[in-house]
């Protein structure tokens, strides 16, 4: 089937699917402005008649449509999920989308998501920080003393994944995975984010560690550097 435009396909396919549900939302690239040729549509439809909530992923009108189902309920349980993970991601596609069909419930549910994301994640204890720190550590120690570059690789995307969670949740901020990772960072400080994306583009080019090296001791720096000696881990 040729490819209708993105927000016709979402209301026809509201109508056909999901006749008699009580609201639904266009969320993700597409309304954001940010659609590519191989984005989908990421719809959130509300229905009181199911008995729970559900994930389909299915082509119509010549997108992919990702479409993710609730009753009034079941979705604040995906809230505190997300919100306990730091990852927003169903908050965010209520806050930030396109009303498609409202019985009257959606701008309460928007207020409910808004506010959480608002509010932003639980902050990190001493003791988490100090976890986190001993584990970037460990990472980092093995990236400085490894000498395969097959295995230097892998200890540089944990490391980018461990290193990039600790400054954004020690700043209070969500975190992302995927491409989520750089636009979390963006969205909070782009000068660090341009310092972070050099320092592992340039390992990747050329396997020059020392801005990586650098980045993780800068971030550490704030909260005592480095942790190895000393720290435990379920320990009476």
């Amino acid at each position: 089937m040729e490819k209708i435009n993105a927000k016709e396909a979402a209301y026809t396919f509201i109508e056909k699917s999901f006749p008699d549900c009580q609201g639904a939302l266009l969320a993700g690239s597409v309304v954001r402005g940010e659609a590519t040729e191989t984005s989908d549509l990421d719809i959130v439809v509300f229905d009181n008649a199911l008995c729970s909530s559900y994930r389909e992923s299915l082509i119509d009108y010549g997108w992919a449509i990702e479409v993710f189902v609730h009753n009034l309920t079941s979705y604040k349980q995906f809230f505190e999920m997300d919100c306990k993970r730091a990852m927003p991601s169903m908050p965010k596609m209520v806050a930030e989308g396109m009303i498609l069909k409202d019985d009257g419930i959606i701008n309460a549910i928007k207020k409910e998501a808004i506010q959480l994301l608002t509010n932003g994640p639980e902050i990190w204890t001493d003791t988490i920080i100090n976890t986190k720190r001993y584990f970037i550590t460990d990472a980092l120690e093995d990236f400085i003393g490894c000498a395969n570059r097959a295995e230097d690789i892998f200890i540089a995307n944990h490391l980018a994944e461990l290193i990039s969670e600790f400054f954004l949740r020690t700043n209070g901020q969500w975190v992302g995975s995927s491409k989520w990772v750089v636009r979390a960072l963006k969205n909070y400080d782009e000068v660090f984010t341009t310092t972070f994306v050099e320092a592992f583009d340039t390992f990747y080019k050329t396997g020059n560690k020392a801005l990586v090296i650098q980045l993780v001791d800068d971030v550490l720096k704030p909260f005592g550097g480095r942790l190895f000696e000393g720290f435990t881990l379920g320990k009476d």
